[in-house]
């Protein structure tokens, strides 16, 4: 595959996995990638998840591999000068950053778009660019969790457990971790963004959430879950295997499921010490904050197992769309884990729009998932009905000029339908 994307430069503009992901897929591709970070610190992920050497994490060896990186203070005049010059020689913009962080620093697409009119924008985020979960934090399983990827029940010791099963053919519990998912479909957003642009010089503005991502690429699981009730023959149809419990993530404590007072899972990702601090001050209780380890860039709690048990008492002081406001107002990593069956009652998925009803006639409404990008701000299209057998078949022909009398002809020798 290296070669594919010769010639074709990106700008990766991100902290962590996502924007580093979708870098790490073209540049494998053969595009020259240039990671993009400030002067101070840089991307963190190299200090994080072990260590092969100082600052040589596993993670950022493989995500970062095949790239550049070039560090630029952005905040400078010079620096943000130097940018957009560089910008000028770029075909696709990598934006991984909370949506609004590239607009604050005077980078973000609008004025990408007044310089340089024809550069693919890809915003590759946890939630999406709208919505109103859209500006909350995100580590890897929060999207899961939103679209019921992280079914879980409360055990005998006053704790949620995941478990596995409950899910007809595998649902969205079975799905791989989110950041990845979506990594996948921008990078196939991007490709297709640069085929149009060949053709019509435009460039475009793509929008992937990770949470859009897992319910698309679990879209067997989704339809049929979502479904179930509209299938009146189940012939051929297997069942569930049972519930059984599953064993991630156990020994985190601060990364982990708990239950709000109105029984909804919900879960915490509240890993780095910005975000734990805040929590323990918006919940009274600055005495946990040093539970944390100090000098670490992320910390599980994974040697304080006593911590699961407090922060339930605590998270089961609010509902959980309570603690999705402070979330939303505090800019912490908090997210619903609803099972699947009520994830497209969420707010937010409900505000991105990928999952469809659509009368499919005769047979009353399905719901359908649609693509996990939205292109240039768009809505998301109108679905078309999956044709019945040969429907089209005289539409199409009669492009190629065949016309009524031929086709009857042609279908009378049965070589059409």
């Amino acid at each position: 595959m290296a070669g594919l994307l010769d010639g074709i430069r990106v700008i990766e503009f991100g902290l962590l996995l996502n924007g580093g992901t979708v870098g790490m897929y073209l540049a494998d591709l053969g595009a020259e990638v240039i990671k993009l970070e400030d002067v101070g610190r840089g991307d963190y992920i190299r200090t994080i998840m072990g260590q092969v050497g100082p600052g040589r994490s596993p993670v950022h060896l493989q995500i970062n591999k095949g790239k550049k990186s070039l560090a630029l203070n952005l905040k400078s005049d010079e620096g943000k000068k130097l940018f957009f010059e560089l910008l000028q020689t770029a075909d696709i913009f990598i934006d991984g950053m909370r949506p609004g962080a590239a607009d604050a620093l005077g980078v973000g697409y609008a004025q990408q778009k007044l310089a340089k009119p024809d550069i693919v924008y890809v915003q590759y985020t946890g939630y999406g660019a709208d919505g109103p979960y859209a500006r909350i934090p995100t580590h890897g399983y929060q999207m899961n969790a939103l679209v019921g990827g992280l079914p879980s029940h409360m055990g005998e010791d006053g704790l949620l457990h995941r478990v596995r099963g409950v899910q007809y053919l595998g649902g969205t519990e079975e799905s791989s971790a989110a950041t990845a998912l979506g990594a996948q479909f921008a990078t196939m957003s991007a490709m297709a963004a640069l085929t149009r642009r060949l053709r019509t010089g435009a460039g475009a503005y793509i929008d992937v959430a990770s949470s859009d991502a897992v319910m698309a690429t679990a879209w067997m699981g989704m339809i049929y879950n979502l479904n179930y009730d509209r299938i009146g023959d189940r012939q051929g149809l297997g069942e569930r295997t049972g519930r059984h419990e599953a064993k991630w993530p156990e020994g985190s404590t601060r990364y982990q499921l708990y239950q709000a007072s109105d029984g909804k899972p919900i879960l915490l990702g509240l890993i780095e010490p910005k975000f734990w601090k805040s929590f323990c001050a918006a919940v009274g209780r600055p005495d946990l904050v040093a539970t944390m380890l100090p000098g670490l860039d992320i910390d599980y709690g994974a040697d304080k197992p006593w911590l699961r048990h407090e922060l339930q008492a605590i998270v089961a002081t609010r509902t959980a769309a309570q603690w999705m406001e402070l979330a939303i107002e505090l800019g912490l990593p908090i997210g619903p884990a609803p099972a699947l069956e009520d994830a497209p009652d969420d707010p937010h998925v409900r505000a991105r729009g990928l999952l469809h009803e659509t009368d499919i006639g005769g047979d009353g409404p399905f719901t359908y998932v649609g693509f996990p990008a939205k292109i240039d701000g768009a809505a998301p299209a109108d679905i078309r009905p999956a044709p019945e057998h040969g429907a089209d078949s005289a539409a199409v022909l009669e492009a190629l000029g065949v016309d009524a009398p031929a086709f009857a002809r042609l279908k009378a020798a049965g070589i059409v339908r």
